[in-house]
This record gives structure tokens, C-alpha cells and sequence, in this order.
């Protein structure tokens, strides 16, 4: 039986929101949620997973090219530990290095030059996970 899960590119103005599927191992971008003071919308988060009922949800991790946690990378932990704990649901990390500018490949240079792709760094994150 096919499950769904939602990804999220988390920021702290920006959070890509994706949905995915485990039978194709797809995803698709779904949304670019804004953050109030590093606040997540968590009425928007809240809105997604009631309609897309999703099992599981992923986050992705910042590691810089040499391996290290980026300096966001306790905001991401404080982000995936809130998730959890409102929607009772498991979160999965998985590495997102370069998955903005995988996602600016798709979207164009428009996006690569300081436009929103996050909902579209959130379905590679998405995917990623899926296909591991």
C-alpha cells in the first residue's frame, strides 16, 4: 500500500514543503511556507498534513562540503524535534547538500539568482529519501 510523506527544506524565512509517494518514489513541490522571527507557519504545516495525511515526514540536514554541520543545523534539530512532537509522527533526515542548486538546475536561472525554489529543494530532499 502506497504511503505519503511530506519534506521540508527548512530556513529561517523559507520552508519548502514537498509531497511524496513510496510506491513511485516521487515527489512533487507542494508549497514555500514563510517564517515569522524564525518561527515556522505552523498553521500552514498544520493545513498540509491534515490533507495530505502523510506516515512520515523528512527534513533536510545542512552539511557543508567538507562533512561539518552547517551553523543552521541546531535550528533544523529544533524544527524536526517540534515537528514530531505536534504531529506524533516519525521524521527522517537526510543530507541536503547542494539541493538548492540541483533545484535552481530545474527552475531556472530566475530562481538560481535569489528567487524561491524551496518547494522544489524539498521534493529532491524528498526523493532522495525515498530512493535511498
Amino acid at each position: 500500500m502506497p504511503e505519503t510523506l511530506l519534506g521540508f527544506d527548512y530556513g529561517t524565512r523559507h520552508i519548502g514543503v514537498a509531497v511524496g509517494q513510496s510506491l513511485t518514489g516521487t515527489a512533487s513541490p507542494l508549497t514555500t511556507l514563510d517564517s515569522r522571527n524564525s518561527r515556522p507557519d505552523w498553521e500552514g504545516i498544520s493545513a498540509l498534513i491534515e490533507e495530505w495525511k502523510p506516515v512520515a515526514l523528512v527534513v533536510g540536514y545542512p552539511v557543508d562540503t567538507d562533512g561539518s554541520d552547517n551553523l543552521i543545523m541546531e535550528r533544523v534539530k529544533k524544527f524536526a524535534r517540534q515537528l514530531q512532537g505536534r504531529y506524533h509522527l516519525p521524521v527522517h533526515f537526510i543530507d541536503e547538500t547542494l539541493t538548492s542548486i540541483e533545484a535552481a538546475r530545474y527552475t531556472g536561472p530566475k530562481f538560481a539568482s535569489g528567487g524561491r525554489n524551496d518547494a522544489t529543494a524539498a521534493a529532491i530532499i524528498l526523493e532522495t529519501w525515498l530512493n535511498q
